[in-house]
């Protein structure tokens, strides 16, 4: 004998309103931060999370680099996620993300990562560390609007990367120490600039 169908229900509630219940209840859980999650800094997204060759990066500032009337960058700083105290000139894992709002020659980029670490060292370190710094400015390219480097210390070896390809691997770490602290040293380009990268404003 034919058997009539049976309704879907659950307790009572049919199927349809039961996987609405379902969803709404889903929807009001709170959701665990991961690498989708972002920040914002004047239209530049910055991850909260970045993983690269199997190093996790998390996030520990951000903020925007402003020169005389210009803004001229926007710039997240991040460190292995079990490292969470800021520790930039550290041998801790570490990344800087500079995203650009103007045109920058990749000559102009050189002269002034070079001025900036001759300011901060000093003529003597300046000369030790000049053949390392020479290799790493020729690896700069010119930048657009939009365009992101990145300077990566992942414990072993120095990065430069410009949108995600990279340009230059090396491994001194005294030539990585005064790169990250042009901007997150004692005596950066910008004090406001350095604190909304270490997290302290």
């Amino acid at each position: 004998m034919h058997r009539p169908a049976r309704r879907a229900v659950s307790h009572g509630i049919p199927t349809h309103m039961f996987a609405l219940l379902l969803s709404l209840l889903l929807a009001s859980l709170p959701i665990r931060a991961n690498a989708t999650e972002t920040v914002e800094v004047r239209g530049a997204t910055f991850a909260i999370e970045v993983e690269e060759a199997g190093q996790v990066y998390r996030l520990i500032g951000h903020g925007l680099f402003r020169y005389m009337i210009w803004t001229a960058y926007a710039g997240a700083y991040y460190q292995a996620d079990d490292q969470p105290a800021p520790a930039p000139l550290s041998s801790v894992p570490r990344r800087l993300e500079l995203e650009y709002f103007h045109s920058i020659e990749a000559d102009d980029l050189a002269a002034a990562t070079r001025d900036s670490v001759r300011e901060r060292l000093g003529e003597p370190a300046y000369r030790d560390l000049l053949p390392g710094l020479n290799a790493f400015n020729r690896a700069y390219r010119s930048v657009e609007p939009g365009d992101r480097y990145a300077l990566i210390w992942d414990g072993e070896a120095l990065f430069l990367a410009l949108n995600g390809e990279t340009l230059y691997t090396g491994d001194d770490t005294a030539l990585a120490k005064a790169l990250f602290g042009i901007w997150l040293g004692d005596s950066p380009l910008r004090d406001d600039f350095r604190d909304a990268l270490l997290g302290r404003r």
